[in-house]
């Protein structure tokens, strides 16, 4: 399973009254290069993530936003397919990157973290953040969800 590893208090809080829905899918655009993403936008999306697929077509991914700022880390138990996996601050600006991580094969598990603070974490099909160039600055854009954006 794929786990968001920060405080506790955050993976174990609730959820209180009823907030509108999030929405699910997104488009997003990183170095002039489009995506289609799946949206993990709370605890129980964001620990199920990209779990038990066994493809994930060149245009696509999951971006995960996390309800604040600070070290994130990221796990491939359970996640089949090999990712890059690309950290944003606040500003939606690329901070760090992990790239070709493969699936987990036997426990434990290693954790791919950031080098820099996140908010934003954007999963894609291995090779291809060096397929379409993409590097530490670069600004993530976040189409048709203003809400998502901070």
């Amino acid at each position: 399973m794929k786990r968001w590893l920060a405080p506790i208090f955050l993976l174990l809080a609730g959820c209180s009254g009823h907030a509108p829905a999030q929405p699910t899918a997104a488009a997003v655009m990183l170095h002039g290069q489009r995506f289609s993403v799946e949206l993990a936008t709370d605890n129980a999306s964001r620990q199920r993530g990209l779990m038990m697929r066994t493809a994930l077509a060149p245009d696509r991914g999951m971006l995960f936003v996390f309800p604040h700022i600070g070290p994130q880390a990221f796990w491939m138990k359970n996640t089949l397919i090999p990712l890059d996996i690309l950290y944003f601050d606040a500003d939606r600006r690329l901070v760090s990157m992990q790239l070709n991580v493969p699936p987990c094969k036997a426990d434990p598990c290693p954790t791919y973290p950031s080098d820099a603070p996140a908010i934003y974490v954007l999963e894609l099909p291995a090779g291809t953040a060096q397929r379409i160039g993409a590097a530490p600055g670069d600004t993530l854009t976040i189409d048709g969800h203003v809400g998502l954006v901070r």
